[in-house]
């Protein structure tokens, strides 16, 4: 019996976000201690196998009532059925023959969920990984984030960016120019500029999560879009300052200049700051964080934060003060 296993990686917004889904440019990096993981084998029948996140049965209304505060609504089968019934439009669009071998499919995810870690998109690009193999179907590196992008904004409607599909299906670091000058069109879908980084091995970075509380990327992000489309000056002059983050950054990391990474960084967060109303303990966070001389910004819609520190005796300083306030570090390496 044939069996693919494909993962993809939670990731942190570096620098950018959250520009990527106004023509911005971003930064973002990988973090492999948490990954989603896809397994699909030949069987006899197409069988999606429910995960931990798609149960029905509770032991009671408030069991069910929590559950649904920290999951939703949903699980990740709709996902995966989103993913499969993109793919095929895909391959017909590309007059590409799908053999008639039928498969079960499960998943399972290790990203911690409504922090900012990306967690749904890995789910459908591990997804598209096994069906790519499973296939044999050669779909282009650059546009696989725009595809798995389009299987959450135009078949589940779930308000989304490119950036954490860009960096799932590159991996690594990678510095994002989404302007529309950059825009090129391939099979039909349409692709930015992508630029893999190289970033030292002594380049010291840091997440930080909160264990206990989240939000929906959908809380930041849809309130945002209507300002951004209602031409409000603030969020417009915003986007700029992210996206010029991003572009120094870039130049910052090349150059291992951590100095003025850190100014970057914590510019990025003031700026967010400036154009919304931001829930306290993740504010707290932040502030916990720059207490211990490390610079801390968003690391995406809320929930986690992403810096860099000074040394050893610094992240063990992480360690305890975001500790004390629920939060859980992680060193994050290339």
């Amino acid at each position: 019996m044939r069996i693919i296993r494909k993962r993809a990686f939670a990731r942190a917004g570096l620098l950018g976000n959250p520009s990527d889904g106004y023509n911005g440019k971003t930064i973002a990096v990988s973090i492999k201690d948490f990954y989603s993981e896809v397994s699909l084998y030949d069987w006899h029948t197409l069988e999606i196998i429910p995960s931990q996140l798609d149960h029905g049965r509770f032991h009671s209304i408030y069991e069910l009532a929590e559950d649904v505060k920290s999951h939703g609504y949903y699980g990740g089968v709709r996902l995966l059925k989103a993913t499969i019934k993109r793919f095929v439009d895909y391959c017909e669009a590309q007059s590409i023959q799908l053999h008639s071998q039928n498969f079960s499919v499960r998943y399972e995810s290790h990203i911690p969920r409504q922090v900012g870690l990306a967690g749904s998109s890995s789910i459908i690009t591990a997804m598209l990984r096994c069906l790519l193999e499973f296939y044999d179907v050669d779909m282009p590196l650059e546009i696989q984030p725009s595809f798995v992008l389009s299987v959450e904004t135009d078949e589940l409607g779930i308000t989304a960016g490119l950036q954490d599909r860009v960096i799932q299906v590159y991996e690594g670091m990678v510095y994002m120019d989404f302007n529309e000058s950059q825009a090129v069109m391939k099979n039909g879908i349409t692709h930015y500029h992508y630029e893999p980084l190289q970033w030292s091995q002594d380049l010291p970075l840091y997440i930080a999560y909160h264990t206990q509380l989240g939000e929906p990327t959908e809380v930041f992000h849809n309130d945002l879009r209507g300002r951004f489309n209602r031409g409000e000056n603030d969020v417009v002059d915003a986007m700029r300052h992210f996206a010029q983050y991003a572009e120094d950054g870039r130049d910052a990391i090349q150059a291992n200049d951590v100095t003025r990474l850190a100014k970057l960084i914590d510019a990025n967060f003031d700026t967010r700051q400036q154009i919304a109303k931001l829930p306290s303990w993740q504010v707290d966070m932040i502030e916990t964080a720059r207490g211990c001389g490390a610079s801390a910004k968003f690391a995406g819609s809320g929930g986690a934060i992403v810096g860099t520190y000074e040394d050893d005796a610094m992240l063990k300083q992480l360690f305890e003060k975001l500790g004390a306030i629920g939060s859980k570090v992680v060193a994050i390496r290339p």
